[in-house]
């Protein structure tokens, strides 16, 4: 939902950081390799309550995810190779942050993660299952035209997850019910996003099932 305000925001700062890391000869893919490993030391330091330092992971791996695309665009390495492996790390990264609250107090947190990975699923699903469709049908994507992948908008996107995750690490005592209201936000999502993915497809051609 406020993707299509911050991003505009961010463009000209990760422009800038492109710009030196291409001048070093670093590519897009290490940038994304390099931002999910920073990512997934916040599973850790999460389960054993370093809510600080896991922020700054989580932090620095959200800056590798918008700097990586700025590199790929800025150096002509966009590809669908590159697309697909950051999306499929991204997912990843999410989970692993819901784990890592989960095990830092299981009793507590575990049913509440687990409630939010279900609604992930939905919002993962959702968003890569019509990204397929869209790109055999080239339909067009007029918000977010540098995204490799069809950006299909909803309740929660890129920049409400981060203010999740933020938030979990801030209120870390809270999460049972932080994690509650983002994962009926997700659901939220998912259910219009397979809704208006599903009309979408079935008028871009004029083809039905």
């Amino acid at each position: 939902m406020l993707d299509r305000f911050t991003m505009p925001l961010t463009h000209r700062p990760l422009a800038s950081m492109a710009r030196y890391l291409n001048n070093r000869q670093i590519t897009p893919d290490q940038v994304t390799l390099v931002a999910f490993l920073v990512g997934m030391s916040a599973l850790p330091l999460l389960a054993f309550e370093y809510y600080v330092l896991a922020l700054m992971a989580i932090l620095l791996n959200r800056l590798g995810d918008g700097l990586d695309g700025a590199l790929a665009r800025l150096s002509g390495q966009q590809s669908d190779a590159g697309g697909f492996i950051d999306i499929g790390l991204d997912f990843v990264f999410y989970a692993a942050v819901v784990l890592g609250f989960a095990l830092a107090n299981p009793g507590q947190n575990a049913l509440a993660a687990a409630v939010l990975l279900f609604a992930f699923i939905g919002t993962g699903t959702s968003f890569l299952a019509f990204a397929i469709a869209a790109k055999a049908r080239n339909v067009e994507r007029p918000n977010f035209p540098q995204k490799a992948f069809y950006y299909l908008e909803g309740l929660t996107e890129g920049t409400e997850t981060v203010i999740a995750l933020v938030l979990f690490c801030l209120f870390p005592h809270y999460f049972p019910w932080l994690a509650g209201l983002f994962a009926v936000a997700c659901l939220v999502t998912a259910a219009t996003r397979l809704w208006g993915g599903y009309w979408t497809l079935k008028h871009s051609r004029g083809i039905g099932r």
